[in-house]
């Protein structure tokens, strides 16, 4: 049979096949994907069986490549199988894959089938085909651009082949199919003279490209991100921009790690590499395979930024311990800036400011959640925060394991007896609660105040930090006392804004404290909507007063003008009786009194007289 004939034969078959519908499409891989050019590679069992192609990412370190494997394996075929010249990959196993290779790399191929099964490709060479029982010979075409794999049993098995691409650039296709063909009502072998199996089950589409034209960096393939704290080489292709938000305590280190690909999102293996970074911040790269180790100087230098998969990591750490870093740190390959990032790192306690505080209950010592909910929306126990910054202004977390907080002995007084800090901060967020340690004060039988000062001591250093004085009161609560309300205003307009203060006293008359509940109310206002309300629950601000707000008018109508009276009552001062308020509303579009009314008849009376005194002055002098 001539090369003609055979190939006629194979092009009558394969149209037939297609013109009877028995070609098709295999459904889309389960659970298969490739990883990164330059690693391992996957196994055969892990996608479809019948439903997917992989190619060797695994490159050659010796320029020869490893086939595929034996005949009859599963799970360990293309395991050790190698390909050259494979630049770029995607992750996906199906019908649509898409591939970057040299001019006349070889790419070795593989798959999991329970069928009969076959390799085309539309340039290049096939060879090292694989697959089916162990006696069964894989066949060839006569120009060596497909290939049949026989199979004995449906039990799962290998299929390979290694494929050498044209010498020439451009783009070709390898597609693999698996099935039994159909000659009558018989399923056969695929070969030669009956066709291709029926079912397309994977294919690549690969650029085949020049190899001058890999081996520059290139942006777009290549990434840098800021880490907490990468502890070894980055592996393989990862996306750019996902800088960490991680914040960094004293002590703790960066990392920036980086990858430098070129335009086929291959690995370059040797070149210049710097990095320096700015305000003696120390830095270091990374070795493969081992903890990156704190650097000794600002800037380093590498002439291996590709030791692992393309990708590096660059350490950065304080020059001085306990104080706080910002820095820049620019990355250069072969005289590009590829990589600019700044980081900070914090420094220790070297400041602390107090704020928030509220007034604590006679002979108190326990803070009130609802006082600390009302102040920074957290509920816990507290009556003041305090907030640690470094000496740039940096917040800094306070754990037990930092240091610890307590009184400078010197502010204790009979009525300030001492602090205790039963939250302490866990977050440098400036947008967190958690920024906040949280503080109480315990107080003696008498009301009044004192000056405490906070101190906080470094567990690792011995270094102690003070805040300033901070004003400390201590007041009995509202329930055995007084108290009074009153309007901001005596007459209002339709729509003004109206503030109603209540006051509430101890039995003692010293303002009421903000750690005790001032318990239930009523609170009557005619032509008033409330925009915010007294709650039983809620304690009062330090000053031991309440602060409402209303609107002038009704949700659905202006308020009438005229004078109204409104009644506040409060249930649990025992000596509290209820309050009257007296206001007026005006009508919004001006009300005139008589007192308005003389007085502009009187300044027009004036208005007039000058006029007529000027106008007679005028005639006397013209005669």
């Amino acid at each position: 049979m001539s090369k003609t004939t055979l190939r006629k034969r194979i092009a009558l078959v394969a149209v037939s096949a297609l013109t009877a519908g028995v070609l098709s499409v295999a459904s889309a891989p389960v659970a298969s994907a490739h990883n990164a050019v330059g690693t391992t590679n996957v196994a055969a069992n892990t996608g479809t069986p019948d439903g997917s192609l992989f190619v060797s990412v695994a490159l050659t370190t010796t320029g020869s490549v490893t086939a595929a494997g034996a005949t009859g394996t599963n799970s360990g075929v293309g395991s050790t199988a190698t390909s050259r010249g494979l630049l770029a990959k995607d992750t996906s196993s199906g019908t649509a894959q898409t591939a970057t290779a040299l001019t006349s790399g070889i790419l070795t191929l593989y798959a999991s089938v329970t069928t009969a099964s076959a390799f085309t490709v539309t340039g290049g060479t096939l060879s090292s085909v694989i697959g089916g029982a162990a006696a069964a010979t894989p066949s060839y075409s006569q120009d060596v651009r497909t290939a049949f794999n026989t199979l004995a049993s449906t039990t799962a098995t290998g299929a390979g082949a290694t494929w050498t691409l044209p010498s020439s650039a451009g783009t070709y296709t390898v597609n693999f199919y698996t099935g039994f063909t159909t000659v009558g009502a018989t399923s056969v072998q695929p070969s030669l003279t009956v066709g291709l199996p029926p079912t397309l089950s994977g294919s690549i589409t690969v650029t085949v490209v020049a190899a001058t034209a890999g081996g520059t960096y290139s942006a777009a393939t290549s990434a840098c991100n800021t880490a907490a704290g990468t502890t070894a080489f980055s592996s393989g292709a990862y996306p750019n921009g996902i800088d960490s938000s991680a914040t960094k305590a004293n002590g703790d280190s960066w990392s920036i790690d980086f990858s430098i690909r070129d335009a086929y999102n291959a690995a370059i293996s040797s070149g210049a590499l710097t990095a320096s970074a700015t305000n003696g911040a120390l830095i270091s790269f990374g070795t493969s395979g081992t903890t990156p180790t704190a650097g000794t100087t600002s800037t380093i230098v590498s002439t291996n930024p590709a030791t692992s998969g393309g990708s590096s990591t660059v350490r950065v750490d304080q020059p001085t311990a306990g104080a706080p870093l910002t820095t820049t740190v620019t990355i250069n390959f072969n005289g590009t800036v590829i990589c600019t990032k700044t980081v900070t790192i914090r420094g220790t306690v070297d400041k602390l400011t107090v704020a928030n505080v509220g007034t604590q209950d006679l002979s108190g010592s326990l803070g009130s959640s609802q006082w600390m909910y009302q102040e920074i929306g957290l509920f816990s126990a507290g009556l003041f925060t305090v907030l640690a910054t470094d000496s740039a202004g940096n917040i800094v977390a306070t754990p037990s394991t930092l240091g610890a907080f307590s009184m400078d002995s010197a502010t204790t007084t009979p009525t300030i007896q001492g602090l205790t800090f039963p939250t302490l901060a866990s977050s440098n967020s400036s947008s967190s609660t958690s920024r906040f340690t949280l503080g109480s004060f315990t107080c003696g039988a008498t009301a009044g105040t004192g000056s405490p000062v906070v101190v906080f001591t470094n567990a690792g250093t011995g270094k102690i930090t003070k805040s300033a004085p901070f004003t400390a009161r201590c007041a009995d609560d509202a329930s055995g006392g007084t108290y009074s309300a009153s309007f901001d205003k005596a007459s209002y307009n339709n729509g003004d804004i109206a503030t109603l203060t209540v006051q509430f006293l101890d039995s003692k008359g010293n303002k009421a404290n903000s750690a005790s509940a001032y318990g239930a109310s009523s609170i009557v206002v005619p032509m008033m909507t409330a925009v915010s309300s007294a709650s039983a629950t809620s304690v009062t601000k330090a000053d031991g007063t309440l602060t409402l707000t209303y609107t002038v008018g009704l949700a659905s109508a202006a308020a009438t003008p005229g004078t109204y009276a409104g009644v506040v009552t409060f249930t649990s001062p025992a000596l509290g009786t209820t309050q009257a308020l007296k206001y007026s509303i005006v009508d919004q579009a001006g009300t005139v009194s008589n007192a308005e009314v003389l007085k502009s008849i009187v300044a027009l009376i004036a208005s007039i007289n000058k006029q007529i005194q000027a106008l007679q002055k005028l005639i006397l002098q013209r005669k």
